[in-house]
């Protein structure tokens, strides 16, 4: 792979078609501890999608952390580690639990420059999800791939809420809960069940929380508190990393056309923004 160009994965596309599983779906809403579970015709939820279209590698080919090879649709970016950077999503018709549904996925951009902890690369990735052949969503997907750790792994600079929160709850998201969603997603990187390995290769003190769960998480807190609204647009920005057994904090607010969410740390830095906007 060493005279490989990058740049030729810029356009690179891919199609793929899978049930939105309602046994997936019922997973989830037990996952989340609702006492109500999804029956198959139900739109599904915000940020839910991430449980479906996983990269379905062999055993024997996975990489060092549990993820599939790159090189065949996504990049063969050299950096070892790869992280989930942020989502822009465009909701524009409902996702029924049960019916099939069609991904159609392109490389939008890859940028490499040099961040505060070493080499970055971003690859931007464009979802196009279809349900009988109307366009139900789109999608933007920032994928971050980082240099190897060296020594202990710093989480980049805090900062405080830029808002007051309206509304607020606390959660403690343990190893249970990331391996039930790893398990829902078919999600294999180490970082979230393998505490030796986050330790001792990536240098993190603790498993990580994935960053669609926060971000699902965020997004049902505003579905909560908004029962009666439809998500228009949702825009995810990760900031700093969750790691599993400590206190995290969900807020928002009310903004001109949606709500403002957040996730703090347990030292009360944002780490995960979604601005959403309503029908």
């Amino acid at each position: 792979m060493n005279d490989v160009n990058i740049q030729d994965w810029v356009g690179r596309t891919e199609q793929n078609t899978e049930l939105v599983s309602l046994r997936q779906s019922v997973g989830m809403s037990a996952m989340l501890d609702y006492e109500l579970t999804p029956q198959a015709g139900d739109p599904l939820p915000p940020g839910w999608h991430w449980m479906f279209f996983p990269e379905m590698a062999r055993q024997s080919v996975l990489s060092a952390d549990g993820h599939a090879p790159r090189g065949d649709f996504l990049p063969p970016v050299a950096l070892p580690r790869r992280m989930w950077g942020g989502n822009r999503l465009r909701f524009l018709g409902p996702i029924p639990i049960g019916q099939e549904l069609r991904r159609e996925s392109e490389i939008l951009s890859i940028k490499s420059k040099d961040g505060r902890s070493g080499k970055l690369a971003l690859v931007t990735v464009r979802h196009s999800y279809f349900g009988h052949e109307a366009l139900a969503m789109e999608e933007e997907h920032d994928i971050v791939y980082r240099s190897a750790a060296n020594g202990e792994n710093q989480s980049p600079p805090g900062q405080v809420p830029a808002t007051v929160a309206d509304w607020s709850k606390e959660m403690v998201p343990d190893a249970v809960l990331l391996f039930r969603y790893s398990a829902l997603t078919f999600n294999g990187h180490r970082i979230h069940y393998d505490m030796p390995y986050v330790r001792d290769v990536e240098g993190y003190p603790g498993l990580i929380v994935h960053g669609p769960l926060t971000a699902t998480l965020l997004m049902e807190s505003a579905r909560e508190s908004h029962p009666e609204k439809l998500f228009e647009t949702a825009v995810v920005r990760a900031h700093r990393p969750l790691f599993a057994g400590n206190k995290l904090v969900i807020q928002g607010s009310q903004s001109e056309s949606g709500v403002h969410m957040w996730a703090l740390d347990p030292e009360g830095f944002v780490a995960m923004t979604v601005d959403i906007v309503f029908k």
